[in-house]
C-alpha cells in the first residue's frame, strides 16, 4: 500500500505542478487574449443579465433548469472547502503574497470558466431521458469528432472516480470532523444523517439538485460574507497594512517569522494557483457540466453569467477569508487548514468568529457533495449510458457514511490527482476549439 501511495504521491507532483499550473494559466490567458478581454469588460452585463433572467427564465425552452440554478449548482460545487481551508494553507505556506496570485488566477480563468460553458451550450445533446447533457466529454466530442473521443472518455473516468473522494468522502469527513469537534456529534451520525438528505435531493434529480442548491448557495454565501465583512470593518486600520503584505509578499520573499517558516515568489505563485484553481475549478472543466443543463438558446448568454462563478468563488469569497487570516496576525502563527481560518475569525470576533467557520463548513461541504454528485453522474452516464444514473446514485449516498468515519489520506491524494487530471483533455479541447468560441462571441456582441 505504502507503494501505491508513493506512486500516486509523485504523480500528483507533476499533476498540480509548476507545468500544469502554467498550462492553466496560459491557456486561461490565450482565451482572455482572444476574446478581448472581454470577461472582464462584460462582468457587469453578465450580473446584469444574471438576474433579469432569473426573473423571466420561463421564456427560454431549450433546456431543464434556469440560468440562475445552473450557476448556483456550479457554484454549490466550488464553493465548498477551498474557500476556507483551501485559501488559510496557500497562506500559511505561500505567505500573503499567494493571495495576489489567486487574484491573477480568478482573472484569466473567467475566460476559461466563460469558454468551458460556451462549448457545453454549443455542443450538448439531449439523453435517452430527454435530459440536456453537456460538458468537456460532449464538447470534445462533437466539436474534435472520432479522433479525439478518446480524451473525452479519460475526462469521464478521472470525474467520475475523482467526484468520490473531492466531491464526496473528504467533504462528509471534514463536516464530521467539525460537528464531532464543536458540537460532540459522532461521525456515524453525522454520515448517516447527510446521506438521508443527500439520497431524498438526488431524487428528484438535477431539477432537485438546482433547487436546493439556489436556495442554501445565495444564503450561505451572503452570511459568509456579511461576518468577514463585520469582522474587517471593525479591523478596518489594518486594512492598508494588509494589501500591503499581500502586494510586497507578491514579488518578494518572505522570511521565517514566528510559525511560518518562510517562502519565495515561487512557492506563493505555486501555492495561490493550486488553491486558486483548486476552489474556482476553471481549467478542470466541471462546471460545465451543470451550466449545460441551463434552459438557454445562447451558449454566449450562459457563458457570460458561467464566467460570475469563478469570480464570485476567489475574488469575493476567497478574498474576504484571506484578509481575515492577515488582518488578524495568524497567518504567521504556524497553524494551518481550517484551524487557521477558525482561529483567525475567532481573534476578529472573538466567540462569534469560530461559529461562523463552523457552520460555513458544514454548509459549503453539504452543496459540494450534492454539486459533485450531478458532475459524476453526467461522467458515468457518458460511459455507460442512462441505466448507469441510479445505480451511481446509491454507491453515492453510501460513500457518504463511509467517509465520515474513516482516515482519507490515501482518499484525498488519489482524488487531488485525478481531479488535476482532468484538466488536461479539457484544456486541449479548449485550445482546439477556441475558434468556435471566439466566433460565437463576436458574432452575438456584434449583432447586439
Amino acid at each position: 500500500m505504502e507503494f501505491i501511495h508513493n506512486i500516486v504521491a509523485s504523480i500528483n507532483g507533476y499533476v498540480w505542478g509548476p507545468y500544469m499550473l502554467v498550462l492553466i494559466l496560459g491557456v486561461g490567458l490565450f482565451l482572455m487574449l482572444g476574446l478581448a478581454f472581454l470577461p472582464l469588460r462584460k462582468l457587469g452585463f453578465g450580473f446584469k443579465l444574471l438576474f433579469r433572467r432569473h426573473s423571466n427564465d420561463t421564456k427560454e425552452k431549450a433546456g431543464e433548469i434556469s440560468p440562475f440554478q445552473a450557476l448556483m449548482t456550479a457554484l454549490s460545487a466550488t464553493i465548498g472547502t477551498g474557500n476556507i481551508a483551501g485559501v488559510a494553507t496557500a497562506i500559511a505556506i505561500g505567505g500573503p503574497g499567494a493571495i495576489f496570485w489567486m487574484w491573477c488566477t480568478a482573472l484569466v480563468g473567467m475566460a476559461t470558466k466563460y469558454s468551458e460553458a460556451v462549448l457545453a451550450l454549443n455542443f450538448r445533446e439531449v439523453d435517452q431521458k430527454g435530459a440536456y447533457v453537456g460538458g468537456p466529454m460532449y464538447y470534445i466530442k462533437n466539436g474534435l469528432g472520432k479522433r479525439f473521443v478518446c480524451l473525452g472518455i479519460l475526462f469521464a473516468i478521472f470525474g467520475s472516480i475523482a467526484g468520490f473522494g473531492i466531491g464526496n468522502m473528504v467533504q462528509i469527513n471534514s463536516m464530521a470532523d467539525v460537528m464531532s469537534q464543536n458540537l460532540y456529534i459522532p461521525s456515524y451520525v453525522t454520515g448517516t444523517f447527510v446521506a438521508l438528505l443527500v439520497a431524498l435531493v438526488l431524487l428528484g434529480g438535477i431539477k432537485r439538485i438546482a433547487e436546493v442548491a439556489s436556495k442554501i448557495v445565495p444564503f450561505m454565501a451572503v452570511v459568509y460574507f456579511v461576518s468577514c465583512f463585520i469582522a474587517i470593518v471593525l479591523n478596518i486600520s489594518a486594512l492598508p497594512a494588509a494589501f500591503a503584505l499581500i502586494f510586497n509578499y507578491a514579488f518578494s520573499p518572505i522570511a521565517a517569522t514566528g510559525g511560518f517558516a518562510g517562502a519565495g515568489v515561487m512557492l506563493a505563485i505555486q501555492m495561490g494557483v493550486a488553491r486558486g484553481v483548486f476552489s474556482n475549478e476553471a481549467g478542470l472543466g466541471s462546471a460545465p457540466i451543470a451550466h449545460a443543463a441551463a434552459k438557454t438558446n445562447s451558449p454566449v448568454k450562459q457563458g457570460t453569467i458561467a464566467m460570475l462563478g469563478t469570480f464570485i468563488d476567489t475574488i469575493v469569497i476567497c478574498t474576504m477569508t484571506g484578509l481575515v487570516i492577515i488582518l488578524s496576525g495568524q497567518w504567521s502563527s504556524g497553524l494551518n487548514g481550517a484551524s487557521l481560518s477558525s482561529e483567525a475569525m475567532n481573534t476578529l470576533m472573538p466567540n462569534f468568529g469560530a461559529w461562523v467557520i463552523t457552520f460555513g463548513l458544514i454548509l459549503f461541504a453539504f452543496t459540494t457533495i450534492l454539486g459533485w454528485s450531478y458532475y459524476g453522474e453526467r461522467c458515468v452516464e457518458f460511459l455507460f449510458g442512462v441505466k448507469a444514473i441510479i445505480p451511481f446514485r446509491i454507491i453515492w449516498v453510501i460513500a457518504i457514511p463511509i467517509g465520515a468515519v474513516l482516515k482519507l489520506d490515501f482518499v484525498w491524494l488519489l482524488a487531488d490527482t485525478l481531479n488535476g487530471l482532468m484538466a488536461l483533455p479539457n484544456l486541449i479541447a479548449l485550445l482546439l476549439l477556441s475558434p468556435v468560441v471566439f466566433k460565437l462571441s463576436y458574432a452575438y456582441f456584434r449583432k447586439k
